[in-house]
């Protein structure tokens, strides 16, 4: 593990150096500055996570600063710590962020409370932003509450599963179609030399760190046996009652797939964050990975060993899902599984749903214009269209454009086969009928980190068997639904997978 850890440390360093490099520069209007502009200052408030969703934050605003005479500045705490900031921040009578930089899916949250700028009008009269060109997916989930627009996509958050295209070409296998086939495969080739390093390598790479955003990882592996009749069906909760969908064999069996695949890992895969398994795959060391959209366009970086080597695909799937009737996982039939390839539903996962940007509704309506010129800024096509090819920036595809427009991710390195796979394996995602929508109620932070999150490290840490697991999951989140309100909750979820109010 010395020589794993040199090889990480190594490359984190030329990816610091690489995300030194100034971010292509393009050209907004130039306009002088007035007095009142020149000591004018945006204030904003997002994650920690090294460059990433940060860097662009920051060149950008110093383009932005060029141009206007407006100075921006980025203030950066642990994802961890981040929704008690912003909540913290958005509530105090003295608050001092005029823009936060934050997960979609805790919008509800901040909306509810009026802590927000509406931003319909703003962009109706913006033609800059090219609205239409965001993809519906992300212009529906990531901006809106209750119909109403209060952020702009920054980033467009999906989970992907990787693999390595020349390894499985040479053992003879084809991409894992379910997970029984991830496991497999994971199995058959640990310990295999992938990078030619002379030391064994991984089957599978996929983060298991507590307190992180592990748990994501887990609900990609969950969402296939659990959601098969379409997007309003949703993964979380039972629709009518609220009931928690995790006492069951459905999320039993993919808590024992994501423990099973620890035994294919890292020895260290435990603390591995998706930091961790993205250097791991990229600098050869895994045969299979779940991630988000970052790894496709590290994979091109110059210390990468799998330039050029990188398949990518919409995760696994699986051939039996949760019958809700009788409670048991059944075989796909036509009308379990009415989205079926062949015997196999397939459920991808909008996993986080991407990073947004909002305009504190207590700032200045000077304030909120000059805030919103600046969001405007970065997410226009002439900005972001090169942002999501950086690997850098932590910033994935949401536009149309991004993913039609290929000279941006050509001058970055990315083969034609490459994007082909990358570029194809996003548009399947989003455009899929049974996507899953990640959740979006009240307090979805406590559910997530204080209850699962911290149940399933206790799991994979053998301190408690899958029973416990899925009855401490399942009392914890109900005791939480009944503290904020079951109708509450009942409307705001029904509302996010797109259903009527009341069942």
């Amino acid at each position: 593990m010395r020589v794993v850890f040199a090889l990480v440390i190594s490359l984190m360093l030329a990816f610091q150096c690489v995300a030194q490099i100034t971010l292509p520069h393009s050209k907004i209007e130039s306009q002088p500055s007035t007095p009142q502009q020149a000591t004018t200052q945006l204030n904003v408030l997002t994650v920690d996570l090294g460059t990433l969703i940060s860097k662009p934050l920051i060149q950008r605003g110093l383009e932005f600063e060029q141009q206007t005479g407006i100075k921006v500045n980025v203030t950066k705490v642990p994802f961890g710590q981040l929704y008690n900031e912003i909540n913290k921040d958005l509530s105090s009578p003295t608050s001092q962020y005029d823009i936060i930089a934050y997960a979609s899916l805790w919008m509800v949250d901040f909306a509810e409370n009026n802590y927000l700028v509406r931003l319909d009008n703003y962009i109706a009269s913006d033609s800059l932003i090219e609205w239409n060109d965001v993809s519906r997916f992300f212009r529906d989930f990531s901006s809106k509450y209750n119909g109403q627009i209060y952020s702009i996509p920054l980033d467009g958050d999906i989970h992907l599963l990787y693999y390595r295209l020349d390894i499985l070409e040479k053992y003879g296998l084809a991409p894992p179609r379910t997970w029984d086939d991830y496991l497999a495969i994971a199995k058959q080739l640990n310990g295999v030399d992938m990078n030619g390093d002379g030391e064994g390598d991984f089957g599978s790479c996929i983060s298991k760190k507590a307190n992180e955003q592990s748990y994501w990882s887990l609900l990609s592996i969950a969402g296939s046996f659990l959601q098969s009749k379409g997007t309003s069906q949703g993964i979380f909760f039972n629709t009518r009652t609220m009931a928690p969908l995790v006492n069951n064999d459905a999320f039993k069996k993919a808590l024992k797939i994501y423990k099973k695949t620890t035994e294919f890992g890292s020895a260290d895969e435990l603390n591995f964050d998706t930091n961790d398994v993205r250097y791991a795959f990229i600098s050869g060391r895994c045969a299979l990975a779940i991630e988000w959209g970052d790894i496709g366009t590290m994979a091109v970086l110059p210390e990468s060993k799998v330039k050029n080597k990188t398949g990518v695909s919409i995760l696994p799937g699986a051939t039996e899902v949760l019958n809700r009737k009788t409670g048991q996982l059944e075989r796909c039939n036509a009308n379990l599984c009415p989205f079926a390839i062949g015997d196999i539903n397939y459920a991808p996962y909008a996993a986080f749903g991407g990073w947004v940007g909002s305009i504190n509704n207590a700032s200045s309506k000077h304030k909120k214009n000059l805030a919103y010129n600046y969001l405007s800024y970065v997410t226009q096509p002439l900005q972001s269209n090169e942002d999501v090819t950086i690997g850098a920036t932590g910033m994935n595809p949401y536009r149309t454009s991004q993913l039609v427009n290929h000279k941006n991710w050509l001058k970055q390195g990315m083969s034609k086969s490459t994007l082909h796979f990358y570029l194809g394996s996003i548009s399947k995602t989003v455009n899929n009928a049974n996507i899953i929508l990640d959740l979006r109620i009240f307090e979805n932070n406590r559910y997530f980190r204080d209850i699962l999150d911290t149940e399933v490290a206790k799991y994979l840490r053998h301190t408690q068997t899958v029973d416990q697991t899925v009855e401490n999951i399942e009392a914890g989140w109900n005791k939480l639904t009944d503290e904020i309100g079951r109708d509450k909750q009942l409307k705001a979820y029904r509302a996010s997978l797109g259903l009527v109010p009341t069942p």
